[in-house]
């Protein structure tokens, strides 16, 4: 338990951000696109998870990629199966870079129903939670979706996410719980409040001295989350870029004090498969410092 406990701490502790490079088989193609390679660069969905596996070799080996100013890497479940330059990704990541691997554990996205997309079910996830405490990974990650501010659909959300948390939690593993409310909802403000009052309830629930992190989108109104910031049964408050630029995303994060983030498009935003290693090095490089300094508020 010696590196659950490193992890923990630094977690807990240190300055930085999570890289999220867990783009699953729906959303892959869109981030290859975004990385320069089109659709007909692959034939079937193995080779496209070898030509993606190839852009996140790229990002974890790049020596912008450090703990200075990384605390974790969520990662998706084909990653974990992969290797990095020899061991296994995870093992790379924290004995090589002594970044700290999550994994991401759901199966996708519901039908809407009450203005909300809850997780599909996991019948597989008590073997997956097996899985990758065999592969050392510290925590898992699993998101749901809120569109609209529907107080009993947003109290769905949260009871799914906490409820799935402590089968996680009693696999000795620490999860993130990401009910993303979407950027372009109507209500939006409204609905962090119903978000946030949810989750508290929840949290109030949870044994001391079980955790969790949370994964929020940026609040309209700043400091929404200092609450969560400050309860002592949550390890970490992250944001995600949830289709914000890096700019703004930036912007907004540097108003939430204590919040760090989370980010997969904003941090390969300007990444580019025809890029030289320096060029994709100095780029990244720039990005990374970029949402270090607006995670350090």
């Amino acid at each position: 338990m010696g590196n659950f406990d490193e992890q923990l701490q630094k977690m807990k502790t240190q300055p930085g951000f999570i890289a999220a490079l867990d783009q699953s088989g729906g959303s892959t193609p869109n981030a290859l696109r975004a990385y320069g390679i089109k659709e007909g660069a692959w034939s079937n969905e193995d080779e496209m998870f070898a030509i993606v596996h190839q852009m996140r070799t790229r990002i974890m080996t790049s020596p912008a990629f450090n703990a200075e100013r990384i605390l974790g890497a969520i990662l998706f479940e084909n990653t974990t199966d992969r290797d990095i330059e020899g061991q296994p990704t995870a093992d790379y990541l924290w004995n090589v870079k002594r970044v700290v691997p999550f994994l991401k554990v759901d199966k996708g996205l519901a039908a809407e129903k009450g203005g909300v997309q809850l997780m599909k079910p996991m019948p597989e996830l008590s073997a997956l939670l097996d899985k990758a405490r065999a592969k050392r990974i510290f925590g898992t990650k699993m998101r749901s979706f809120i569109k609209q501010a529907d107080a009993a659909g947003i109290k769905d959300i949260v009871a799914q996410q906490f409820e799935i948390a402590r089968q996680i939690i009693a696999a000795d593993l620490v999860p993130i719980v990401e009910p993303e409310v979407d950027i372009h909802c109507p209500e939006k403000a409204k609905a962090e409040e119903l978000l946030k009052a949810a989750v508290l309830e929840e949290l109030e629930g949870l044994p001391a001295g079980q955790l969790v992190m949370l994964k929020l989108t940026l609040p309209e109104k700043d400091d929404l989350y200092a609450d969560f910031v400050r309860h002592p049964k949550v390890v970490r408050v992250v944001a995600l870029s949830g289709g914000y630029t890096q700019k703004e995303g930036n912007e907004r994060l540097r108003r939430n004090q204590g919040v760090v983030a989370s980010f997969s498009r904003a941090l390969v935003e300007g990444l580019s498969a025809q890029q030289s290693d320096a060029e994709c090095d100095a780029q990244l490089d720039a990005s990374i410092q970029r949402i270090f300094e607006a995670s350090n508020t």
